[in-house]
């Protein structure tokens, strides 16, 4: 099988490309490091010549509900007229657990993206997963002073290699829409697995949390927080 993986150089896409390898399929990293522009869609058609099937990772860091919408808008129209010109037969696209009653911020771009793929005509299996574990160092790293401030909220964190190697599992097989989501095995506070890696680095720095605001804090706060998919 010829699997395309858009965003194949960002850190799920990594996985995805590494766990696609080793079993065999010949694969593709569409990618602007590879010389491929997506918002554009330069390069586009001829990298998805002979593809199979698609694994969209794409990622742009964005808290504005305009900006996510109208980058995963166009990205995903880009590919999937793409695809529909070179006969892809599958289209994976990764989301996030929870996000069908935040419609702002970043989650705003995941849900347009996830509608666009729904009104597609390429079949499509659409797999939501928790947030991964490397995120507490990614939020430790952009906060190089003394201290950290973090939102208070639970999550079920899951490995990023884990959602590479999910989504090629999903890529094999038939196309299934929404598929069932994936999270991690327990709930975990975001405050004490960043302390956790505090003190696992030997570092010296203070942790506050603060509560995430209006309907961010009723869907991820802690009084009313509920896994409902796939525990791994």
């Amino acid at each position: 099988m010829k699997i395309a993986v858009a965003g194949g150089t960002g850190l799920v896409g990594k996985f995805a490309v590494t766990a696609a390898e080793n079993r065999g399929h010949e694969v593709v990293s569409i990618s602007r490091k590879n010389g491929i522009d997506l918002t554009s869609g330069e390069g586009l058609v001829e990298a998805l010549g002979g593809v199979d099937v698609v694994i969209d990772v794409t990622n742009k860091t964005t808290l504005s509900a305009k900006a996510a919408r109208k980058f995963f808008s166009t990205v995903t129209n880009n590919i999937l007229s793409a695809e529909a010109q070179t006969g892809v037969k599958h289209h994976v696209a990764l989301s996030i657990v929870g996000i069908d009653e935040i419609d702002g911020g970043y989650y705003a771009g995941k849900l347009e993206q996830e509608r666009t793929i729904q009104k597609g005509t390429i079949p499509y299996t659409i797999a939501r997963s928790s947030q991964f574990h490397e995120f507490v160092t990614q939020q430790l790293q952009s906060m190089p002073g003394p201290i950290a401030l973090l939102p208070k909220c639970l999550m079920r964190p899951v490995a990023a290699r884990e959602v590479g190697q999910h989504l090629v599992d999903l890529a094999e097989g038939k196309p299934l829409k929404r598929t069932t989501d994936l999270v991690g095995p327990r709930n975990e506070v975001l405050a004490d697995l960043a302390r956790r890696q505090i003190s696992f680095d030997g570092l010296r720095k203070l942790v506050l949390e603060f509560p995430l605001p209006g309907v961010f804090w009723k869907r991820h706060g802690f009084r009313r927080f509920a896994w409902k998919g796939r525990n791994n």
